[in-house]
């Protein structure tokens, strides 16, 4: 019989009891000090029916944060937080990875401990305007990071790898993707380094190898996922050769036996036009299990599978409005409409409120 969207899956260690997955989707809305708070709660218990959730992006540490409101992974608080998460989805039925996220110069000195300057492979400022307490402000030319400070950075993703099992997490997805730091570091547009994380492929991806080895001697191979956007120009981003980057970059990944690999297959947030690239092509190097993201319906969802492109499909926008989208799918029933205003920051309000199927 055909594999569909509703067949069980399994990515390494995580059963999943349909391949419908809930996309990573920035909220803004924790509360003070990075803390998931009782909405928070609410809104992924709502969705606990998806195969899996990845949560909204969150940051390792307090270096790593570029927006307001934004749950963090990294002190006892935030942890307790994320607890009452995944304990909630877990009584479900449901399953939940936390993607972890460093923005890198995707951010402001407002957002940052003691007014710091952001941090990036090269001294390269992003078009735009970054997203803070303030209202829009233009991004400031980052900094460029000294190859001796990675390896803390590395050892960041690792408390936060810690953190997230304490919390009760499934597993654990790093976020290589959307033009945050460790994109930065695999693309030439914004990696210009003339040392050993810099120039070649090899050694633009050195950075994302060393993370997810080090996240993987934590949690284990088989309960980690990674997240790529090959050419996604979102964050002021490009690479001269992506099929040549992001092929390789995939081959590589292939060391590790991830539980998954997660690729958006385009560009999002209207940052412009996304080069071609051949998704096919990388996903016959990846030998593992693949998710696919990036404006997929039902029918296109379960054509995926059935082809043996995806082994799961990821959802964003749709499950923003409809808690229930894997009814909606099961029984053909229409969606919801998701309402822009309230996707970033507020209340309740376009948040837990959707209706669900009567």
């Amino acid at each position: 019989m055909a594999l569909d969207l509703f067949s069980p899956a399994t990515l390494g260690a995580i059963a999943l009891k349909n391949r419908i997955v809930m996309a990573p989707l920035t909220r803004n809305r924790a509360a003070e000090g990075g803390v998931p708070q009782a909405m928070n709660v609410t809104y992924y218990e709502q969705r606990a029916t998806a195969g899996l959730i990845v949560t909204e992006a969150t940051p390792i540490s307090p270096m790593a944060h570029g927006y307001p409101a934004l749950p963090g992974i990294y002190t006892d608080a935030q942890v307790a937080g994320w607890r009452k998460v995944t304990d909630a989805v877990h009584a479900k039925g449901g399953k939940i990875v936390i993607q972890l996220w460093h923005v890198g110069r995707i951010s402001h000195p407002s957002l940052l401990p003691n007014e710091a300057l952001p941090v990036a492979p090269s001294a390269i400022k992003p078009a735009g305007k970054a997203f803070t307490y303030q209202g829009l402000v233009d991004f400031v030319t980052p900094r460029a990071l000294d190859a001796n400070e990675l390896p803390a950075i590395v050892q960041d993703y690792v408390h936060a790898t810690e953190c997230a099992i304490a919390a009760g997490f499934d597993g654990v997805e790093v976020h290589a993707a959307n033009g945050y730091l460790l994109d930065q570091f695999l693309r030439d547009g914004t990696n210009h380094r003339q040392d050993a994380y810099g120039g070649t492929v090899e050694n633009r991806m050195r950075l994302l190898l060393e993370v997810v080895q080090a996240v993987v001697d934590t949690v284990g191979a088989d309960k980690v996922g990674v997240r790529l956007s090959p050419v996604n120009p979102f964050n002021d981003m490009k690479d001269s050769q992506p099929q040549i980057t992001f092929n390789a970059v995939a081959q590589a990944l292939n060391r590790f036996n991830l539980a998954y690999l997660h690729v958006v297959e385009g560009g999002i947030h209207g940052g412009g036009e996304a080069e071609p690239f051949d998704f096919v092509a990388m996903r016959k190097l990846f030998k593992g299990a693949y998710m696919a993201n990036l404006g997929y319906d039902k029918a296109r969802g379960n054509a995926v599978i059935a082809s043996g492109h995806a082994d799961c499909v990821a959802y964003g926008v749709p499950f923003i409005a409809n808690p229930d989208l894997v009814a909606r799918f099961a029984t053909d029933a229409p969606l919801n409409a998701a309402d822009a205003n309230t996707f970033y920051g507020g209340s309740e309000q376009g948040y837990t409120d959707y209706p669900f199927l009567a």
